[in-house]
C-alpha cells in the first residue's frame, strides 16, 4: 500500500513509519523538521511540510491508500493542535479524493467500560479533570471526523508507554477494553495499520489497551 504518516517524529508515528516499511508499504513521512526522523528506508520519502497549510499538503496525501496521523497534543499547552492540524488533513484529503483516515485520540474521550471498577474509574475521572483542555481538543477533533467525507477511525488508548512492540492487545469497537490502563506506543500503531483495511473500524472510535 501506499501510506502518508503524519506526526512522523512523534513516539507513535515513527513506529508507523517503521512498521510500515518492515511491512513492505510505500511511505511517505510528513515532517517539519526531517532531521528529527530517525527513520530510513528504500520506500520512505520524506516531505517537509506547513502543516497549517491544506495546499501544501495535498500533494503528500495524493494517490494513498490511506492516511495515519499521529498528531496531537504532547501537554496540557499543546492544547488545540489536535483539532487545528487534523482540520488541515481533512481539507487536503477532500481535495485530492482520499477517504481512509486513522488518528489517534485517547481512550477517556470514549464511553467508560461499563463493568469497570471504583479505581479505574477513580482514576479515570482524575485523568480527565487534569488534563480537561487536552481531551476537549481531541473531542472537537473527533466531532469534525464525523463531520467529514472521510472513512475515518479514532484510535483511542490509554496511558502511553515507550516499550517494545507485543502484537498482545485488546481492542473494543465503540468502546474501550476493561481495566485498560496501559499500552505502548509500538503496539498502538501496529493497532492502527491492522485496522487499516477492517471495515467494521470505519466511522468509529476504537479503545486499545492491554
Amino acid at each position: 500500500m501506499k501510506l502518508t504518516v503524519f506526526g512522523a517524529t512523534g513516539g507513535i508515528g515513527r513506529e508507523l513509519v517503521r512498521q510500515s516499511l518492515d511491512a513492505g508499504h510505500r511511505v511517505t513521512a510528513v515532517v517539519r523538521d526531517p532531521a528529527r526522523l530517525a527513520v530510513t528506508g528504500d520506500r520512505l520519502d520524506v516531505v517537509r511540510a506547513d502543516l497549517t497549510d491544506p495546499q501544501e499538503l495535498r500533494g503528500a496525501v495524493r494517490g494513498r491508500d490511506a492516511v495515519l496521523s499521529g498528531l496531537g497534543p504532547r501537554s496540557r499547552q499543546d492544547a488545540g493542535v489536535a483539532t487545528r492540524l487534523t482540520r488541515t488533513v481533512l481539507r487536503a484529503m477532500d481535495a485530492e479524493g482520499v477517504r481512509r483516515l486513522l488518528v489517534v485520540s485517547a481512550g477517556p474521550v470514549g464511553p467508560e467500560p461499563r463493568d469497570d471498577g471504583p479505581l479505574d474509574r477513580a482514576m479515570r475521572t482524575l485523568v480527565s479533570a487534569l488534563l480537561k483542555d487536552v481531551y476537549a481538543d481531541l473531542r472537537e477533533m473527533e466531532a469534525d471526523l464525523a463531520r467529514s467525507g472521510t472513512d475515518w477511525t479514532s484510535v483511542r488508548p490509554p496511558r502511553l508507554q515507550d516499550k517494545p512492540l507485543t502484537g498482545r492487545y485488546r481492542t473494543v469497537v465503540g468502546g474501550f477494553p476493561r481495566k485498560g490502563r496501559f499500552i505502548a506506543r509500538a503496539d498502538v500503531a501496529h493497532a492502527m495499520l491492522a485496522m487499516i483495511d477492517d471495515e467494521g473500524t470505519v466511522k468509529q472510535g476504537v479503545g486499545v489497551a492491554y
